[in-house]
């Protein structure tokens, strides 16, 4: 790796990776915080913040910020996440600096204007009400709030028509003024970038930034619940989903969960593809996932399908979680690591995805690792890990389950318990 880190005497964290015979550079500021950090009152906030950030600062206009970086052939964007935020450009080289400058200013010396503010919040509350109006993107905020109850681990990142309204200028700085500090902040390029001369541009031009709140931010430890939500539409088709609790980032388990979920449903050659989609014929989409956050994860099967195939379809992919716990194949294991293996050399070639997953690896780790490091960790999961952990998470936790559509003749919750209990069954007399 190419990887070069300096940590500024500010505290802020400056990486690249040089990348040879590129002309580009993607770069951006990655925070550790995100739509998780807010308090009760401020759903939605860090969303908010994000959009803001475009609207204007002292020096610039929001019109002006997209010029500048569009004038150049350029592109600026941003994302918030349940723990973290990003802000990133994609510029040829000689047009570094000019992305430095535009980030810092964004995020150093934005006005929040009240006019912008309110015009923005009307452009959230659209966002809102199209997410309302898409099935699929409904049953998976459903499924959170449910596996997280009460919980801002479980809540939606857009927050909510009221929320947003409340906002006001006064309430986005404090947010800001408690989130985005030197000791949660990471600024990564990666392609055509002298690693020197972009931590001379970072350190002049973010030498406003906080170094540490002046309260400390406290995000309570998540805590799984599980349970069952389902809301009866005049849809074509049913979205299911259902999971369990998943594993941490740290955790010892979490890349032999990312390799469960490739099996099961990572592909069209994984097991619930080919058995429910390829052969039964049961959905037109089904895939298995796995979500790490930072204390916790969360395990899921997604399907999408036609109402009069519930009753088939639930017990099903149950019957094959059931397998997943008794057999694994060892080329499954196989395919599965090429799979990833594949992903992360092809991420090489993007100097969007490997500033992303730098800034990741930095976030959760504190330090760069290398693709080989990697998948040394993968190289480690065999077929005996694989099965106890499925056991374990398919049969150990209360199940969550979050449906749409024409559920009606979606099995009760009781019935779906007393299948997965049934396969713990049935995995312990196997073993006897």
């Amino acid at each position: 790796m190419n990887v070069e880190c300096t940590r500024l005497p500010s505290g802020l964290t400056v990486v690249t990776e040089h990348m040879p015979h590129l002309e580009s550079v993607a770069l951006g500021t990655w925070i550790k915080s995100g739509a998780r950090d807010e308090t009760e009152s401020e759903h939605g906030i860090a969303h908010l913040l994000e959009h803001m950030a475009f609207k204007g600062t002292r020096t610039r206009t929001a019109r002006q910020i997209a010029e500048q970086i569009e004038n150049v052939g350029g592109e600026l964007n941003a994302a918030t996440s349940t723990e973290t935020t990003a802000y990133y450009a994609r510029v040829l080289k000689e047009n570094v600096a000019l992305s430095v400058d535009i980030l810092a200013d964004i995020l150093t010396d934005s006005e929040f204007d009240e006019e912008e503010l309110v015009r923005e919040k009307h452009v959230i509350l659209q966002e809102i009400g199209a997410a309302n109006d898409t099935p699929d993107d409904v049953v998976f905020d459903r499924f959170s709030e449910t596996a997280f109850a009460g919980q801002t681990l479980g809540r939606s990142i857009l927050g909510t028509p009221d929320t947003v309204n409340s906002f006001s200028s006064d309430e986005i700085r404090a947010y800001l003024a408690r989130n985005y500090t030197t000791d949660r902040m990471f600024v990564v390029a990666a392609g055509a970038v002298d690693h020197d001369s972009f931590v001379k541009q970072v350190e002049q031009r973010f030498s406003t930034l906080r170094q540490k709140p002046d309260v400390s931010p406290v995000v309570t430890a998540a805590r799984y619940t599980g349970g069952d939500i389902r809301e009866k539409r005049e849809l074509m088709d049913a979205q299911l989903l259902i999971g369990f609790e998943g594993r941490a980032y740290h955790a010892r388990d979490f890349y032999c969960s990312q390799i469960l979920a490739n099996i099961l449903g990572g592909g069209m050659s994984s097991r619930l593809f080919q058995e429910v989609r390829e052969f039964r014929g049961l959905c037109y989409s089904v895939y298995a996932f796995h979500w790490g956050f930072s204390d916790t994860g969360i395990f899921g099967i997604h399907a999408a399908t036609g109402g009069e195939n519930l009753p088939e379809l639930l017990p099903v992919i149950i019957e094959e979680l059931r397998k997943s716990s008794d057999t694994i194949e060892q080329q499954e294991i196989e395919r599965s690591r090429a799979q990833i293996r594949a992903q992360l050399l092809m991420g090489q070639e993007s100097p969007a995805a490997r500033a992303g997953q730098i800034a990741r690896q930095m976030m959760l780790y504190g330090r760069p690792i290398s693709n080989p490091e990697l998948m040394e960790r993968l190289e480690g999961i065999t077929v005996d890990r694989l099965t106890d952990l499925a056991g374990r998470l398919f049969f150990d936790t209360a199940p969550t389950l979050s449906a749409i559509g024409p559920v009606e003749q979606l099995a009760p919750m009781q019935d779906i318990v007393g299948a997965l209990t049934a396969g713990t069954a049935k995995a312990m007399k196997a073993a006897g």
